[in-house]
């Protein structure tokens, strides 16, 4: 070698290696980064189907089992799964709620009650360039479930892909280049700090080999809340839709270019070119940014939505309806197959040539078992398992419901638990009321008028006091709930969770069914009292809408009672005398 060489190869390897044995801060940080790894590995699963070879990641989410994978990941499998941990051991698992559109399944793993739960982060505050790690099952090779760590950074956030196939639509996702490859799907995005920030969904392939080229793509983890109720609940969940579409006028400005007049948008006074400001509490300046926030959102959720028209601007309360009609996520479901990670497979070596299909991975034998095989469901699924049109597994659905009614109805004395109830005080005009309510139907005196509704076969035939949206039944059925077995009102179920005005966290939403009136009940999770409810006698109109408030520590009857009908308030009850 050269001096001038010589010299060039010293000045060049002593910073390195001064840096790797004499730098502490550079072993410390190596040092934290492995027990960072350590710390979230234990909530990560590999996903595998109980016959085949399909599977995929996953994570824990609470100590009771309930994990997070991807809807194309689940959908394969079948109701059931095998899942493995960290640990070495087995579990069986099984579905509860499926969100097609978002790419996202909830399910149940078995076997113990303190499951090593991820910590959920808040992925609106990612930033790009921030730090993140993918870990997961890739090509199934976890077979001795012990998960695969790949490190990047956040390489973009509010990424819209469009729909793939028939369903599939990511919506305001994180994008990473940390390492995903077919098999990593639904398995976990963490932040720096080891926090839950995104569910790895998708990914840019290099196309003849299949594997990664440093585009992956994550659901984030506050989409992922706003849909955990509706998940809970064992629904096959939809989407929102505003009922309008937008794009950029000459100006650039975010402006509706299309409204369906049966859409709440129209009702509450949204038309074409008017300008779209903010939805759901976000600022819209790109129609694509429109799109991102409205992906994140679930059927039925009332959001806030700003607009402006000839330079005024107009807030109003929105609800959204499903992207889907009543009965097509059901029926594309059935024709659509989701392949945006296809189920992994070896990649061809050197004795295959390109093109053949290679062989699927075989199973590696390991101390905590073999990959899974055998039709033989588990007793344990099979409890936690009911078929039902229109559910994922109606069996949670049952649960949640006898939840959130129970610990209602706990709060409630006996006298509020049959016979007639009588209310009287004062309305927000200082007149007198007395209200009544029995199982024939309701009535009320208010001032100088009297309304009296019967309970008939057609519960929307009278919807008493006129200007109301019907009152009287939306409040004999708040009655009839709470003094009448679950089976006799008619169909009830547990929505999920929602937002309500004037609330900032979501609450526990049943719905309810009776002789042509539907009823959303919206309970308190924290202390189970009734907040409000929405009745509607036809989907197209307004609904009546009540607010309770005011409860006494002692009773279950609230001591204000405020009706409201489209976007006017229609009375205010406040009581001096309850049951």
């Amino acid at each position: 070698m050269t001096p001038v060489l010589r010299a060039i190869f010293v000045l060049t390897l002593t910073p390195v290696s001064a840096a790797l044995v004499g730098d502490g801060a550079l072993l410390q940080a190596e040092a934290e980064r492995v027990a960072l790894i350590e710390r979230t590995k234990p909530p990560v699963i590999a996903v595998f189907a109980v016959e085949g070879e399909s599977g995929g990641s996953g994570v824990l989410i609470s100590p009771d089992g309930l994990a997070l994978t991807n809807f194309h990941v689940a959908r394969p499998c079948g109701e059931w799964l095998k899942c493995g941990l960290s640990d070495g051991r087995l579990y069986d698992a099984v579905i509860v709620g499926v969100d097609p559109v978002g790419d996202v399944a909830l399910i149940k793993l078995f076997g113990r009650n303190d499951f090593p739960a991820a910590i959920l982060g808040d992925s609106d505050r990612v930033q790009v360039g921030d730090r993140a790690y993918v870990m997961g099952n890739p090509f199934l090779l976890a077979a001795d479930f012990q998960p695969t760590v790949t490190c990047g950074i956040i390489s973009g956030v509010h990424r819209y892909q469009f729909p793939s196939g028939t369903l599939l639509e990511y919506a305001d996702c994180l994008q990473t280049d940390a390492s995903i490859n077919p098999g990593n799907s639904g398995g976990p995005l963490f932040d720096g700090g080891g926090l839950l920030i995104g569910i790895v969904g998708r990914a840019s392939f290099e196309k003849r080999g299949r594997v990664n080229v440093g585009a992956g793509y994550a659901i984030s983890i506050n989409q992922v809340r706003r849909f955990l109720g509706y998940l809970h609940s064992g629904r096959i969940v939809d989407h929102a839709t505003l009922g309008a579409t937008v794009a950029f006028d000459d100006a650039q400005r975010v402006v509706v270019t299309e409204i369906l007049d049966s859409s709440d948008a129209y009702r509450r006074g949204l038309r074409y070119d008017d300008e779209i400001v903010s939805l759901a509490g976000r600022p819209v300046t790109t129609p694509n940014g429109f799109k991102n926030i409205l992906g994140t959102i679930p059927k039925g959720w009332r959001v806030p939505l700003s607009f402006r028209r000839d330079g005024e601007r107009l807030d109003v309360l929105v609800r959204l309806a499903g992207v889907h009609a009543e009965g097509e996520l059901l029926e594309k479901l059935e024709s659509s197959r989701a392949d945006e990670l296809p189920i992994p497979q070896r990649n061809p070596g050197k004795d295959e040539k390109p093109g053949k299909t290679p062989a699927p991975i075989e199973p590696i034998e390991t101390a905590g078992g073999n990959r899974p095989t055998g039709p033989d469901m588990p007793e344990v699924v099979k409890q936690h398992l009911e078929e039902r049109a229109g559910y994922a597994n109606y069996y949670f659905n049952r649960q949640h419901r006898t939840r959130v009614l129970d610990s209602w109805l706990a709060k409630l004395a006996p006298a509020q638990k049959e016979g007639q109830w009588a209310l009287s005080g004062k309305t927000s005009a200082e007149d007198t009321f007395q209200l009544k309510i029995n199982d024939k139907g309701a009535s009320i005196e208010l001032a100088e008028n009297r309304y009296d509704w019967a309970a008939t076969d057609d519960l929307t035939a009278d919807l008493q006091p006129e200007g109301s949206g019907g009152m009287l039944p939306a409040l004999y059925l708040w009655r009839y709930l709470a003094t009448h077995p679950v089976e006799e009102f008619g169909e009830v179920s547990y929505l999920g969770t929602a937002p309500f005005p004037g609330r900032e966290d979501l609450l526990d939403v049943i719905v309810a069914v009776r002789r042509g009136l539907e009823v959303w009940f919206y309970f308190d999770p924290n202390d189970a009292r009734l907040v409000g409810l929405e009745m509607w006698s036809d989907p197209s109109r307004d609904p009546c809408e009540v607010r309770f408030s005011e409860y006494a520590e002692s009773s279950g009857t609230p001591g204000r009672i405020e009706v409201i009908y489209g976007d006017a308030p229609f009375t205010i009850l406040t009581m001096d005398a309850r049951p």
